[in-house]
């Protein structure tokens, strides 16, 4: 282990050059040209440690790869997006810097510092001749961002044929792991009532506004913090002009929640909402996206393995949970051991003020290089 800590601890400025680059390569989830490219980055780096890559062509999302070291069933499986939140030209406002202990740039915590990573520790296996346990499979996803809707099923197929998956999101800005995580789901609850002048013929409209008003006030309501479930009406629009009685109104709303039994109750309750107004309508589209990713033997015991392991580099990790969700979701629910937030270490996801600790670069690296080759 000391060989493994010395050869990432020198090579702290490797790693940040490389996540720079990762940075200066803007990958908003909706641009395919985008995130096309940097695909075509993170997959010739791949090659260039060792990987065998295979390109998966998406027609609307950017292609996602596959990077293999080894063949066959039962190895390790990583999961990093490559994806970002934030638009073509984010740069040019807030460009990659580093000042003092931090690096910011858009889209380095979550989730490019992963990629580096995951990069740089298996490029340090094949320099030091540590070949990696098992065979490693990294799946890089260019739709994480926006539900993985068209890489789930490869997500899914990878894992059924895997032994662990490692998710590799950013740790919690303590260092923490992850092992449960909220499931997600988006709802469109859309009133639809009956337009007339507002002036003349008031009492023949029916607002559709105020119908989903009401359900508004009801979703709100559905919240329970102990349960640990959250409903959040996120965008309310509705209505053409002042004077006509509002025919359609609609709302999108997030729900989260901690366990798949409080799951089947959210949606039951979201799916069984009535109109109040007389002659008003509603209807409901939506559901749950992500499943949660439940604290279990399935989080817990990768999770200890991996604090063993931590030992030996003198880490002393730590484990907690997040109200987001992650590709690791659907893994775990699956039944596949999945450790989640093996990523750097930093703050400020999808925030302006987003940073990554650099000392967290070569420590994560090195955590990640020793639980693939001791695991």
């Amino acid at each position: 282990m000391p060989k493994l800590q010395a050869y990432f601890s020198q090579r702290t400025e490797e790693i940040l050059e490389l996540l720079r680059q990762l940075v200066e390569i803007e990958s908003p989830s909706t641009d395919k040209a985008a995130t096309d490219h940097i695909g075509r980055f993170v997959a010739q780096v791949a090659r260039d440690a060792g990987a065998d890559v295979t390109t998966v062509p998406q027609e609307q999302r950017g292609d996602h790869l596959l990077a293999r070291w080894g063949e066959g069933e039962g190895g390790f499986l990583l999961l990093c997006h490559l994806d970002t939140v934030w638009p073509l030209g984010t740069l040019a406002d807030r460009p990659w810097r580093v000042e003092g202990e931090r690096a910011f740039g858009p889209g380095c915590y979550d989730d490019k510092a992963s990629a580096a990573i995951i990069l740089m520790a298996l490029k340090g296996l094949r320099d030091l001749e540590m070949p990696p346990s098992r065979p490693v499979t990294v799946l890089f996803n260019s739709d994480e961002e926006v539900g993985s809707g068209s890489s789930r099923s490869l997500i899914e197929s990878e894992a059924a044929q895997a032994g662990v998956v490692f998710c590799v999101e950013p740790a919690l800005r303590d260092g923490s792991f992850k092992v449960w995580r909220k499931g997600t789901g988006l709802y469109t609850i859309t009133a639809l009532g009956r337009a007339t002048h507002a002036g003349a013929d008031h009492e023949k409209g029916i607002n559709a506004i105020e119908e989903l008003a009401h359900q508004v006030l009801r979703l709100q309501g559905m919240t329970d913090y102990e349960a640990g479930t959250t409903v959040s009406v996120g965008r309310v629009q509705g209505g053409t002009r002042t004077n006509v009685v509002p025919d359609r109104a609609e709302a999108l709303v997030d729900v989260r929640v901690r366990t798949a039994t409080e799951g089947k109750r959210m949606v039951a309750a979201i799916e069984g909402l009535e109109p109040i107004l007389p002659r008003a309508r509603i209807t409901i589209e939506g559901g749950l996206s992500r499943p949660p990713m439940e604290e279990s033997p399935l989080t817990l015991e990768p999770f200890r393995r991996a604090q063993e392991i931590g030992a030996d580099l003198g880490l002393t990790l730590t484990a907690s949970g997040s109200g987001g969700a992650s590709d690791g979701n659907f893994t775990a629910a699956l039944g596949v051991p999945t450790l989640d937030g093996l990523g750097a270490v930093g703050d400020g996801a999808h925030s302006p003020d987003e940073y990554v600790l650099v000392a967290s670069l070569s420590e994560r690296t090195a955590l990640m290089a020793a639980l693939l080759s001791r695991w």
